[in-house]
């Protein structure tokens, strides 16, 4: 009988153990996460029952909808229950375009916290990211001291809990960790997009978590067929094999899967039940070689 790896359900963030299955808000926004939605009602459905079925980490910022995605998870669960972590980030505003603007000067930084306060209608933040914005695709490496130093200071005010960053590189949560206590990470990550294997590594080894996003981003055809090839065979949706991957690959990864649809909230929580065997993540694994190296 092939093994069976033992996954832990949860990590610390934020001073609580949250569940690794976690909701990501930023499809609750209209399209390109720009105005409202086509169905509010939905959405804060969506929400209510992701709390209900367990969700305590929800990931959020102001700069989706503008304003409207927060303003919906008030709708939906405030008053907050007393386990629920909400991650938000600053770093960026909207253009009346849709378009997505850096904002890092320390005023926009404030601005952009008072602005995640008031709209989540909170007194202080659980978690605040900072989006690094050096190359807005991808991370890459710029100094952040000044910013960092911003938050650290709203965090200094009491507007704050915890600090994070997001489109980050190891030298940087080295610059920011200097400054103030990092606690999670939230950069790009999946089965085929492994440019951050050993940074996971070396962030669980300092219990910091890691939250990827775009769990389907960057797939070839060749590696979307081979994914749905073996989804197929275990009996579930490609997109909840590449989610049980992610929770099988480190402990320290937080989930963050998005979504305005009630069926597919329900799919992607399941795959948190998905046992994978260690065959089977041979394979998984395979299918991303390729492209990690």
């Amino acid at each position: 009988m092939a093994n069976v790896p033992t996954l832990e359900t949860t990590f610390p963030l934020a001073g609580q153990h949250v569940n690794r299955m976690g909701y990501g808000a930023m499809q609750l926004a209209g399209p390109q996460v720009f105005g409202p939605p086509k169905d509010r009602n939905a959405a804060v459905a969506v929400l209510r029952e992701a709390v209900a079925s367990g969700v305590n980490h929800i990931d959020t910022s102001d700069f989706y909808g503008p304003h409207v995605t927060n303003q919906i998870i008030r709708e939906a669960l405030h008053p907050y229950p007393k386990d629920l972590v909400i991650v938000t980030k600053v770093g960026a505003v909207r253009g009346t375009d849709g378009s997505w603007i850096p904002a890092c000067e320390p005023a926009d930084l404030a601005r952009g916290v008072e602005d995640n306060l008031r709209n989540l209608g909170l007194d202080v933040l659980d978690v605040v990211n900072l989006r690094v914005m050096g190359d807005i695709h991808k991370p890459s490496e710029s100094p952040i001291e000044r910013e960092f130093t911003a938050l650290a200071e709203l965090q200094r005010r009491g507007l704050i809990r915890h600090l994070g960053l997001s489109n980050a590189t190891s030298a940087q949560v080295a610059q920011a960790q200097k400054i103030a206590k990092v606690v999670c990470v939230q950069n790009q990550y999946n089965l085929v997009h492994r440019a951050d294997d050993a940074f996971i590594t070396e962030l669980a080894g300092k219990g910091i978590a890691y939250v990827p996003f775009f769990p389907l981003g960057g797939f070839t055809p060749i590696q979307s067929g081979a994914l749905s090839q073996i989804a197929a065979r275990l009996g579930a949706t490609p997109m909840q094999v590449a989610l049980a991957w992610l929770l099988h690959r480190s402990p320290n990864i937080l989930l963050i899967p998005g979504t305005g649809s009630l069926g597919h909230l329900r799919e992607n929580l399941a795959a948190a039940q998905l046992t994978l065997s260690e065959p089977v993540l041979a394979e998984l694994d395979a299918i991303g070689a390729a492209s990690s190296q």
